[in-house]
């Protein structure tokens, strides 16, 4: 059977220990020798396509990146047409699409699919972080983590990954900007924790071992972003805010960042910040979920 990967809960808590266990491992065997992955692009990117490629190439694969207007996605073609051409030449297709529904019409081709940011999340980025989370803390489970921000795609990915690896995970968002009950519930079932939605940003932050952020403003709502600076006042990751954490804790961001919006410069350059190898992990986790994938399906 094919498996995919569009978001956290595609993994069972056992599949994303074991995942979480060895991406940093070259596989012996170059799995994707002689072939290729469709990496498809509606939005810009930087993170992602180089992780995904350099990924590819670590497994002894060719990684053919396609801009969203080359294939023009239910403009030109049909997303199922575009997934069955893919799979002619490709063993799995990664996606950063705008709405989520074409991944899942992805699916079509018959090979992996790969989420590689949705309007509902952005689950590679969450593996990629609790990689990181695990390599600085030593371990995940019953560690706390605490979102301040908006309660957006990245928010989603990171409870119901947080939850699956036993993690306790508090949001501080805005009124208005919380992620939905239904999101809330779904990250909750996953892991032995209830996920707490506080309106609090020092109530979230309060004794975590991990404080995390993201831009108040994503792709696509810029028109948004004066009214979002209004909204989102407070709910800086500042100093003072850090303070509150536990005395070992660590910021994690999934960049890009706009210092003095959602982070100050001293918390995302200071010592407690490990964003750099978070970014580099990306690369890792994408190499360890591409083996797993191609291993079970």
């Amino acid at each position: 059977m094919t498996r995919h990967f569009l978001e956290m809960d595609d993994l069972s808590a056992k599949e994303l220990g074991n995942l979480l266990e060895q991406p940093g491992k070259v596989h012996p065997t170059p799995l994707l020798a002689g072939k290729g992955v469709a990496l498809l692009f509606e939005k810009p990117s930087a993170r992602t396509r180089s992780s995904m490629e350099m990924a590819v190439v670590d497994l002894g694969g060719h990684p053919v990146t396609i801009r969203g207007d080359e294939v023009g996605l239910d403009g030109r073609e049909l997303v199922e047409d575009v997934a069955r051409t893919l799979a002619s030449y490709h063993a799995a297709v990664g996606a950063r699409v705008f709405e989520h529904s074409k991944l899942e019409r992805l699916r079509a081709g018959g090979i992996p699919v790969i989420n590689l940011l949705s309007d509902e999340g952005h689950p590679i980025q969450a593996l990629a972080d609790l990689l990181t989370v695990r390599q600085e803390l030593g371990g995940l489970r019953d560690r706390s983590l605490a979102y301040v921000g908006d309660g957006n795609n990245m928010c989603r990915s990171l409870m119901i990954g947080g939850g699956l690896a036993g993690m306790e995970v508090r949001v501080a968002c805005p009124e208005g900007y919380e992620p939905s009950h239904a999101d809330i519930g779904r990250a909750a079932a996953a892991g032995p924790h209830p996920v707490l939605s506080v309106g609090d940003p020092e109530g979230a932050v309060k004794d975590a071992d991990v404080v995390y952020t993201d831009v108040w403003t994503s792709m696509g709502r810029e028109e948004e972003a004066e009214q979002r600076r209004r909204d989102f006042a407070g709910f800086t990751v500042t100093p003072e805010l850090m303070a509150s954490a536990a005395p070992d804790a660590i910021f994690l961001h999934c960049l890009p960042a706009h210092r003095g919006e959602e982070v100050a410069g001293e918390v995302i350059d200071g010592p407690a910040s490990r964003v750099w190898p978070q970014a580099a992990n990306r690369r890792h986790a994408a190499r360890g979920l591409l083996s797993w994938l191609l291993s079970h399906s």
